[in-house]
């Protein structure tokens, strides 16, 4: 039961966050939209950080999880480059609201230590292209720059994350991926 309230409260603060207006959560409007106290709350948070925290944690799982599965799965180097891309891609248009939470938008005003757990996950996504990258070359007999290959996917996908969000949610991160895709190639 806790674990379920504990949930709600996540979901609704994602919800909150997908708000194309970009305004300040607070915990007393996140109370209000769940109809409860902010001491509420904090029986299942210690503070709003946490919250963000949670956010992350299920960033990390979900998109982790896939990437687990399409390396194990997929044995070509290049098209596990493009499925982790498009899924990461994808991820975003499905989740607004988390797409806010990975540009660090949702955490300017949050603990810094927040942000530095973002710019983690984005190493750990480059590495994860750089090793697919890696797997590419040796399956071809082009030489590819696998650490700037990588660094420039990273940053692509970070990019059209930014205009997805900064566009209020209307440019979808996701069209004109494959053209975009084989020009990165």
């Amino acid at each position: 039961m806790a674990s379920d309230r504990k949930q709600k409260i996540l979901e609704t603060l994602a919800h909150m966050l997908e708000s194309p207006k970009r305004e300040k959560i607070t915990t007393a409007s996140l109370a209000a939209k769940l109809d409860v106290s902010e001491a509420a709350l904090y029986r299942h948070f210690a503070n709003k950080a946490q919250m963000f925290e949670g956010l992350i944690e299920f960033i990390e799982v979900s998109i982790f999880g896939v990437i687990n599965k399409i390396t194990s799965d997929e044995i070509d180097g290049e098209k596990q480059v493009q499925l982790i891309v498009t899924m990461l891609l994808k991820f975003a248009e499905k989740n607004p609201g988390m797409t806010r939470v990975l540009i660090g938008d949702a955490l300017v005003n949050e603990e810094e230590y927040l942000q530095t757990r973002i710019n983690q996950l984005y190493d750990r996504l480059e590495a994860s292209l750089k090793q697919s990258s890696r797997i590419a070359e040796t399956q071809s007999a082009k030489k590819v720059e696998t650490e700037a290959k990588a660094n420039l996917l990273i940053s692509y996908v970070i990019g059209r994350w930014h205009q997805y969000a900064k566009s209020g949610f209307k440019r979808k991160p996701t069209e004109l991926v494959q053209i975009q895709l084989d020009l990165l190639n």
